[in-house]
């Protein structure tokens, strides 16, 4: 006999929330909550993050618009698609556009969203809307924070599936963000 229950997980009650340090990116707080299966209480730490958008530009080619950076937790340079947090207010859809046009200078006007993800939901609160901007064409200048230093490539879909195989492009937010657009030429998400 299997002990695998097919039952949807429940809710823990949640007994108090404190707040944590403030980590400038995240603000941290500790959740108690009691685990419904033995009744224990655990002090859950959880961190509050914007919600974050990326986005699979492709060119009236098809190319997709890539950008290297360097990543402070990894200590390493990264290829990944456009992306970034979304402002106090903001529409998923204008920091889509908002964000691709600064790291890039791309735009366009033909917008299809493709989902979001739970960024992590074991400790992090926060979604990733996903987004497919077709026909982007260069027509801005980059701007750049004070804390990047992006630079933008352009590449085939062969290329970009070379860069995830030898490991150069890890991001899980592209890769998902990629995959989705990939799979959408075969089926039709239902978002």
């Amino acid at each position: 006999m299997d002990d695998v229950s097919h039952l949807p997980a429940e809710p823990w009650a949640l007994e108090k929330t404190e707040p944590g340090p403030d980590l400038i990116l995240f603000h941290s707080r500790y959740d108690t909550v009691r685990n419904p299966r033995n009744t224990k209480a655990l002090r859950a730490i959880v961190l509050e993050s914007p919600d974050w958008v990326n986005v699979v530009a492709l060119t009236p080619e098809n190319k997709v618009l890539v950008v290297r950076q360097y990543r402070f937790g990894t200590r390493s340079a990264t290829t990944e698609i456009p992306a970034g947090l979304i402002e106090p207010g903001e529409a998923p859809a204008h920091a889509a556009a908002r964000e691709l046009a600064e790291e890039t200078g791309y735009t366009t006007a033909d917008w299809t969203p493709t989902g979001w993800i739970d960024a992590n939901p074991a400790f992090l609160n926060n979604r990733c809307y996903l987004w497919l901007a077709r026909n982007v064409v260069k027509t801005l200048p980059t701007h750049q924070d004070e804390t990047e230093e992006v630079f933008l490539d352009i590449m085939t879909e062969e290329q970009v599936r070379a860069e995830i195989v030898s490991g150069r492009m890890r991001n899980t937010y592209s890769l998902i963000g990629l995959s989705r657009v990939f799979d959408l030429r075969y089926a039709s998400l239902p978002y």
